[in-house]
């Protein structure tokens, strides 16, 4: 089962999170029908949008990652909730480039050059937006820039996807590392070492770790304390209601069209691939309700 856990180390110097999203990656793949290097990517941004999603204190939080780019990826988006809630999609699903060398996917050629926007709806009057320039397009490095750059978080980010031969998932999670503005130059060097340490967090999933493992690993002799543990799933939320709200919100016309073609529309979720079919009666109940 996917879960997260939140810890502190070094008496609240460090504060971190880690996942296993496993599972949460496996139906990605298979509803978006992903590519070794898709899945990877998108599965990285779903880990971390995860991660970041925990980091929000309300129930209605929304945080919003998306990455536009130039690569045959083309872009990813992924939203996810203070409640371990993350769904996200990629715009070319199918893309894929040549291995970086044998076992080894090319996400940065994949994902290309371009930009990563963080938007946080915290239920205020406007959303909060910031957005960077990829620097990798590995993930973990735009997010590690990201949080320096529009945050002033100095943070430590590793994510890992690992992908089976037949396209499924085998394993995959991750970990973000978070130094407090009060941490001092020794819990700062001891943290650049054991991060320095880890050569990939896939081979450490690969292996068998869990989030508190990798957690154990990368604050290594920093006193770390588990705080927090939660379940973590792919869940989209969306319904024919859903909708049905946001065809009232197109052009009367364009609803008439619709009618007057006399034919069921089907509407696709882009991040579920669920369909949902309208029937021209109740495009016209639509039209009722929209013109009221």
């Amino acid at each position: 089962m996917d879960y997260l856990v939140r810890a502190t180390a070094a008496e609240g110097q460090v504060r971190a999170f880690a996942v296993n999203s496993t599972d949460m990656v496996s139906y990605a793949q298979k509803v978006h029908g992903t590519t070794p290097v898709a899945s990877a990517a998108l599965g990285r941004l779903l880990t971390g949008g995860v991660m970041m999603g925990s980091m929000m204190k309300d129930e209605g939080d929304l945080l919003t990652l998306q990455v536009r780019s130039e690569g045959p990826l083309k872009g990813m988006i992924v939203t996810a909730d203070s409640q371990g809630h993350a769904k996200g999609s990629v715009t070319v699903p199918t893309a894929d480039v040549p291995p970086k060398y044998a076992g080894k996917l090319d996400v940065g050629a994949a994902v290309g050059p371009g930009i990563l926007q963080v938007v946080r709806d915290l239920g205020l009057k406007e959303p909060y937006s910031s957005q960077v320039p990829l620097q990798t397009g590995e993930i973990g490095d735009d997010l590690t820039y990201y949080f320096a750059m529009s945050e002033q978080v100095p943070s430590a980010v590793g994510l890992g996807v690992l992908v089976d031969t037949d396209w499924s998932i085998l394993t995959a999670g991750g970990f973000i590392v978070q130094l407090m503005p009060f941490a001092e130059e020794g819990t700062i060097e001891k943290l650049e070492q054991n991060v320095g340490a880890i050569s990939s967090v896939t081979d450490l999933l690969q292996e068998g770790y869990t989030p508190e493992m990798l957690l154990e690993k990368v604050l290594d002799g920093m006193s770390l304390e588990i705080t927090d543990k939660m379940p973590v799933s792919f869940y989209c939320g969306c319904s024919k209601e859903r909708f049905a709200g946001a065809l009232e919100g197109i052009q009367a016309k364009d609803l008439q069209e619709m009618i007057d073609d006399g034919e069921p529309i089907e509407v696709v979720c882009h991040f579920c691939n669920s369909k949902y079919t309208f029937t021209p009666d109740e495009l016209r109940e639509i039209l009722a309700r929209r013109n009221k």
